[in-house]
């Protein structure tokens, strides 16, 4: 499955063509038991390929955040509801489902566990080469960590 995965979202990102904000705001961290294992990584030519698997206790959020890469996730368990720099929820994804995270500092987001159970997400990173996984960003004003 998870090879599968992997040759899904090296096939999307070569079929897509793919290669923060100002504010006194500080960065916000990730919650406590938030993990990632990374399950495989490989470069080809200027691109890393990085499958990840990531695990989001009950009421616990990855922070804000921004990825200098597209990411393609899958959700194993739980699930993620995932809110954008406007404090909007631009997506619900319960087990089974697929999202996709564009790059840019101008894609500002953070993923939450609302429910009871942990989220288990399988994530692949479509980064150029030597980038961090994500780059810190600070609350965009929304009443919610």
């Amino acid at each position: 499955m998870r090879k599968n995965l992997l040759r899904l979202g090296v096939t999307l990102a070569a079929a897509a063509g793919l290669s923060l904000g100002a504010g006194t705001s500080f960065a916000t961290p990730a919650g406590p038991g938030v993990s990632g294992k990374i399950i495989s990584q490989t470069t080809i030519g200027n691109t890393d390929y990085i499958l990840r698997q990531i695990t989001i206790p009950p009421g616990q959020s990855t922070g804000w955040h921004y990825h200098d890469g597209t990411l393609y996730g899958f959700v194993q368990h739980g699930t993620l509801s995932h809110f954008d720099s406007d404090c909007q929820a631009d997506g619900v994804y319960k087990a089974g489902h697929s999202l996709t995270e564009p790059s840019g500092a101008d894609h500002v987001h953070i993923g939450r566990n609302l429910g009871k159970t942990d989220v288990v997400l399988d994530v692949l990173y479509v980064l150029p080469h030597g980038a961090p996984l994500s780059e810190d960003a600070p609350n965009p004003g929304c009443d919610f960590q």
